[in-house]
Order: C-alpha cells, then structure tokens, then sequence
C-alpha cells in the first residue's frame, strides 16, 4: 500500500467514486462522514466493489475531539476534504448553517492536521468561486466571485487556504475547482444519490426518464448560446475521481526529500528539506460546453427514453455559459478528462434503473 487517507465525506457521491480510484492506485483509505446527507450504504457497495472492508468512522469535521482521536491512531500522509454542504437553494435559506459546516468545519479540520503534523490537503472547490465568468475558458487566474452562500462559502475555505500557505510555508494545498460532475460508476452500484428533489441537472432528467418526476423544467431559452440554453462543462464523476489521485501523486513527488535532488533551481537554494506546494488552484473539467438540450437529448439517445420538458423564466444568480481550461491539470498532474458526454448518460442511466430509489431500497 502506498500511504494512508483520510477521505472526509467519503460517504458522498464524489467521495465514495473517489475511495475506489484511491484503492486502485493503491492507497490505504479511511473515511469519515457524519452522513447526513450521504449513506453508509455506499461504503457497504464501495467495500464490495473493492474486494476488502473500508475503515469508515462516523463523525463531524466541526468536532474536533473526534477528529483528534482519528488522526492518533493513523499516520496519515494526507487528506481528501469532500465534507460540505452543497445545495445552492438551501444556502440561500440557511445560510449560517452552510458557513458553520463547510467554513468552521474546515477550519476546525485544518486545526487539527496541524496538531497531527498532516500538512497535505486536497480539497473540494468548485468552479462556483469564478461567479459570472468575464471570458471563457475559465482558466485559474480568472476572477473570483460568488452569488450565493453555498459559493461563498468555498471561496471563503480557499482564501483561508492562501492565507495558511502564506503563514506556514510546510502547507502543501491543492484546491481543486470541479466544474459540473455527472455519471455514476460503471457497474451501476454506486451513483449521485439526491436527497428529495435533485438540485442538479443530471439526476433530475434521469428522474424524469424513469417516471419519478413529471417533467423538467428548463430555466431560461434565450441565452446567448447554441440552442439558448444554459451551457456548463460536465465530466465523468469517475475523471473527477482520478484527478484526486493525481493531485495526491502529485503531492507525492513534490514533497519527497529527493525532490530537491532534482529540482532545476540553483544549488544556493537546495537543501535537505523537502519543497513545499503552498496554495495551488486547479481546474477540473474537459474544457467543452454542453448546452442543457444537447444533454436532454444526449440521454433520451442512450436511455431511449423521452424527456418531457417546459422552459421557465431564468433563475437569479444563473448564467450564460461556463466551462473550463484544464490545461493546468494536465500541465501538473499529468491528468485529463476521458470520458464523453454518452458515457456521462450511459452511466448515470444505468445506476439510475439498478436503483430507481437510490441507496433506499425499499
């Protein structure tokens, strides 16, 4: 095994394809999930998927007496931070409760790490931290800003993140900025599991397909794209979940004591200790725009389904277009994004007839 993991939010729809791409590359894994909006049935499907039982301890990122006593009986390398609230709707009514999980949450975590020496950290952002973007592709060095608190929210952890690099250089931070993440494992036993009504796009037309919502509806035709209709770079939740381990590869060889053997910086700024990331934002998408009809018609194709529809009026905080340039992950990380559109809709159909009702099975 290569070093060990700690997956927060490994029980979540990210988090668990993420904990078998981790234990294919050869990771040793912990998760830790309060689940309260994921299930522990995924870790019971990951740990059949994988061959061999998930070490998974149930329990709060704010609770920082759970967490010291995970991180003083493992000697972690690093950590994967999934842990977050993550419903744009619900952050704009409760705001409070997305900055206490997702801000203080993080920050109580990070305490922690630094107790532990674990100074390694991956986490989960999101391309909501560019707003309304001034020119696409979005590449890193784009502007950032937010219109809602669940955006907020991430960008408020990544500028906390630039702040803790700045203060302590031994901080090794990847934030990875995902842009729209769809599809479900291959073998349709794990997948994104919504609780209630989806907020996302994908699940609700998988929805619509199998005859448990009505009919979509789609905000706003008269935008300025191909069809008039919002535009966004969805990837395969299984790339999303390689790019993790690319980002922990990565971590890997920049901060292994040889690094600096074979560095190209002058020898004057060579020494023994090992070189350090500091805060380093990463985009993760495919760097193509996906109109929301072209998906609907995507997957009636592959699923060979109808998909009733209506438009609405747009929603506030909505926009135009959004997608990504990748090419500083793969620069970086040796990483790109494999998987098309098709395969989104294949996979996603598939998990969603082998579970019409999710991880619930009655």
């Amino acid at each position: 095994m290569k070093n060990k993991i700690l997956v927060t939010g490994g029980a979540g729809y990210i988090g668990s394809h993420t904990c078998i791409a981790l234990h294919e590359a050869g990771y040793d894994i912990v998760v830790y999930d309060n689940l309260s909006n994921s299930s522990y049935e995924a870790i019971n499907r990951v740990s059949t998927l994988i061959g061999q039982p998930i070490e998974f301890i149930e329990g709060d990122i704010r609770d920082a007496e759970s967490l010291k006593k995970v991180f003083a009986a493992h000697h972690f390398f690093g950590v994967i931070h999934f842990a977050g609230l993550k419903a744009v709707g619900e952050s704009v009514a409760k705001p409070l409760m997305y900055y206490n999980n997702n801000v203080s949450g993080t920050i109580t975590l990070l305490e922690v790490m630094s107790e532990y020496d674990v100074k390694n950290f991956v986490f989960s952002s999101s391309a909501t931290v560019y707003g309304d973007p001034e020119s696409l592709p979005i590449n890193e060095e784009s502007p950032r800003s937010c219109t809602n608190p669940y955006g907020q929210s991430k960008l408020a952890v990544e500028y906390i993140l630039e702040d803790l690099a700045v203060s302590d250089e031994s901080w090794n931070l990847i934030s990875l900025r995902y842009f729209n993440p769809v599809g479900a494992h291959s073998s349709g036993r794990i997948g994104e599991d919504p609780n209630d009504i989806p907020n996302n796009l994908m699940p609700y037309i998988s929805q619509v397909a199998i005859g448990k919502i009505e009919q979509l509806s789609i905000f706003g035709n008269d935008y300025p794209t191909v069809d008039g209709t919002g535009v966004r770079d969805f990837i395969h939740v299984t790339d999303l979940a390689q790019g993790h381990v690319a980002a922990l590869n990565y971590l890997e060889q920049q901060t292994s004591p040889e690094k600096s053997c074979l560095d190209t910086v002058s020898t004057k700024q060579t020494s023994s200790k090992s070189s350090s990331v500091g805060f380093l934002p990463i985009n993760l998408g495919t760097g193509k725009g996906t109109s929301v009809l072209e998906l609907i018609s995507a997957f009636s194709d592959v699923s060979g389904q109808s998909i009733p529809y209506q438009f609405a009026a747009r929603r506030a905080g909505d926009i135009a277009s959004c997608y990504a340039s990748a090419d500083k992950a793969t620069l970086l990380l040796g990483w790109e994004a494999k998987l098309p559109i098709t395969d989104m809709c294949q996979d996603t159909w598939r998990w969603q007839s082998m579970n019409p009702n999710g991880y619930d099975a009655s």
